[in-house]
């Protein structure tokens, strides 16, 4: 049976509900072919609005970019490395963030405006540092920030459960690493509070003590300390005994057999 590790990796090579079209499409040389960047583009776009998400495909997008810049588009890259945000701790938003130039086109008439989406490259190099480090409080608060108005009512509206997207990453630390934690400290996690934490709290299966405000999170792998026992069976020639007498009042004697032996 295969480990939840290697089922996880099987799924982030080939997703079960990737198209074939885009299978057979990044699988061959047909990859670096740049008039197929409008259907991996169009695919992109279903990921967003179905809370789907294949990575491959999508650096195979970024791929093109690099070798074809005027292929470039600034909002297709924005909404790829707001994907690649969701899959932390996954390095799925620095492998992205490689295959980007260090000269980012311009965005056309926008290229001297604030708004510029390539502008929100380095702020979303940001919030993904704060969730690789579970620094959570620290990403809502910039990701809620008025600076980032834009790019909340332009881009992670459009991507159909980007904020629960990210709780499920907190989710994942969280579960990993605690069996209990404080009711307001979780809240601050994941930005929820009152019935809705209570709700979400509930869904994954934690449970709450109203009168202590401790969450309790089932024993999994990873929060569960089990003791390991490690064996180690080393075989020595019978020879290597009889070369030495051994003495229970001489160190000597029995350094001389450890050398000797090894």
């Amino acid at each position: 049976m295969a480990t939840p590790t290697a089922s996880a990796t099987r799924e982030w090579l080939q997703p079960s509900n990737r198209p074939e079209i885009i299978d057979t499409l990044i699988s061959g040389v047909d990859r670096y072919n740049p008039s197929n960047v409008g259907i991996l583009e169009d695919y992109l776009y279903h990921q967003t609005r179905t809370n789907e998400y294949d990575c491959l495909a999508n650096l195979a997008i970024l791929k093109l970019y690099q070798f074809n810049t005027v292929l470039y588009n600034a909002d297709v890259v924005v909404n790829i490395l707001l994907k690649a945000l969701t899959a932390t701790p996954s390095p799925d938003f620095n492998l992205c963030m490689a295959l980007l130039s260090e000269k980012i086109p311009p965005s056309g008439d926008e290229a001297d405006s604030e708004h510029d989406p390539a502008t929100l490259l380095p702020i979303l190099s940001t919030l993904s540092r704060h969730l690789q480090e579970c620094q959570f409080p620290a990403f809502w608060r910039l990701y809620q920030d008025d600076s980032l108005a834009y790019l909340r009512e332009n881009f992670t509206v459009e991507v159909l459960g980007f904020e629960d997207g990210i709780r499920e990453v907190v989710v994942r630390a969280v579960k990993s690493t605690f069996t209990k934690i404080g009711v307001a400290r979780l809240g601050s996690y994941l930005n929820l509070s009152g019935d809705a934490l209570e709700d979400f709290i509930n869904n994954v299966g934690w449970s709450l003590d109203a009168n202590t405000g401790t969450v309790t999170i089932p024993p999994n792998p990873d929060n569960t300390v089990q003791p390991t026992i490690i064996r180690e069976t080393i075989t020595l020639p019978r020879k290597c005994f009889a070369l030495v007498p051994m003495s229970p009042h001489s160190t000597v004697e029995l350094s001389r057999l450890i050398a000797h032996a090894t």
